[in-house]
């Protein structure tokens, strides 16, 4: 009797042991979110905020997210970076070895999304940085993904579309020299301008740093050079001062912006001296379509203003996540593989249709997708103007 007893529990643990049983998939999926909630550009960290709540919503609507049959809870760790390098390093930290997040969404901006992604590569933690252009943000790290374009791809973008427009061949850059992301692009767009007008046709090189509020100094040497446009990839709450500046001194000749000028708040601080001026984005939402116009309306109806790219870009990094989750086809509740199931899903992402286009990823983690050209208008709306594909 004893050894029949003895014999019937050695099998029920042997095969319980050996079942193919998720007994140790994880109760809940947890995604971090490290965005700039509070510091110098909190419309950034809302925009962030906002999409991953929506997108929460509609996670919650299904049941909870499908991985191979079985619906599991998500939950999203909102941690604030403060719009700093070195709160985006330990919030990136906190999230891999505290909450335990199977995966990470921003930083945004490369100042914050560069050094954080060095945490998640030596973690190996799948992150994905929705609107940081710098090419260092990925760059030799295969764990680290980025939902836009690069500056090395924007840079001479932007040059090109002010040549055909306008036929200038003396431009003027203003850039912050202590952030990486408009110091990169101050380069990237100087080296393309050059190439197409010539050696020194970049006639003003001008830089300030980080929370200067008075470029009169500097905008005073760009008028003094004869300098036909001016080139300035800062964020919203710069962009505002600078306009406003350029054109109290006398400037108006054009002033063109970048992808960091995609804000809810650009107009709103710069007013009518923003009106008419060209910047490269990620999408425009006057005029969109589809499923871009549908997640639009809803955001509206929510948050009472129009998504800028920001939102957007984590909307569909958010949706990128989602897929290469479910396309694991389980998980195994052990952190570690799982992180890297979902870093594998990610790289082999094929033709994702976004809101703000389709993307394929390189071997680099780098979506291939085109960049937008948007007017401000005299209504103040960032309207399409054209598109500029690899």
């Amino acid at each position: 009797m004893r050894k029949g007893l003895f014999l019937v529990v050695v099998t029920l643990v042997v095969g319980f042991i050996f079942s193919p049983c998720t007994w140790g998939a994880p109760k809940t999926i947890k995604i971090g979110i490290n965005a700039p909630i509070t510091g110098d550009i909190p419309k950034v960290g809302e925009g962030t905020k906002y999409a991953a709540q929506m997108w929460l919503e509609d996670i919650k609507a299904a049941g909870g997210l499908d991985v191979g049959g079985t619906k599991y809870p998500v939950e999203i760790v909102i941690e604030d970076n403060e719009a700093k390098a070195e709160s985006a390093v330990t919030t990136n930290l906190k999230m891999i070895t505290e909450d335990e997040v199977l995966v990470i969404v921003g930083p945004q901006s490369s100042k914050q999304a560069v050094p954080a992604g060095d945490v998640a590569e030596n973690y190996g933690t799948p992150m994905i940085s929705p609107w940081s252009t710098n090419p260092d943000t990925t760059k030799d790290r295969p764990f680290v993904f980025r939902g836009c374009f690069l500056d090395p791809f924007q840079g001479p973008v932007l040059a090109n579309f002010i040549k055909e427009e306008f036929g200038f061949t003396k431009a003027a850059v203003l850039y912050d020299v202590a952030s990486d992301y408009p110091k990169g692009l101050a380069e990237y767009f100087k080296e393309a301008w050059e190439k197409i007008n010539g050696k020194g046709s970049v006639v003003a090189f001008e830089s300030f740093t980080t929370k200067d509020a008075d470029f009169s100094s500097q905008l005073s040497k760009i008028i003094r050079s004869g300098a036909e446009v001016l080139f300035t990839p800062q964020y919203y709450n710069e962009v505002a001062l600078i306009v406003q500046q350029a054109h109290e001194l006398g400037w108006s000749n054009p002033i063109v912006g970048s992808d960091s000028w995609g804000s809810a708040e650009t107009v709103e601080l710069c007013g009518k001296n923003c009106y008419g001026l060209f910047f490269s984005t990620h999408y425009a939402a006057a005029g969109a379509k589809g499923k871009t116009q549908e997640f639009i309306e809803r955001y509206e109806k929510k948050y009472g203003y129009v998504p800028d790219d920001v939102a957007a870009l984590t909307w569909d990094s958010l949706g990128i996540v989602q897929a290469a989750i479910q396309s694991t086809g389980s998980l195994t509740g052990n952190i570690e593989k799982d992180r890297q199931s979902v870093r594998d899903a990610m790289a082999g992402v094929k033709e994702y249709e976004g809101i703000t286009g389709k993307m394929t990823f390189t071997e680099e983690g780098d979506p291939i997708k085109c960049a937008v050209i948007v007017r401000i208008s005299e209504k103040g709306e960032f309207e399409f103007y054209k598109s500029v594909c690899p």
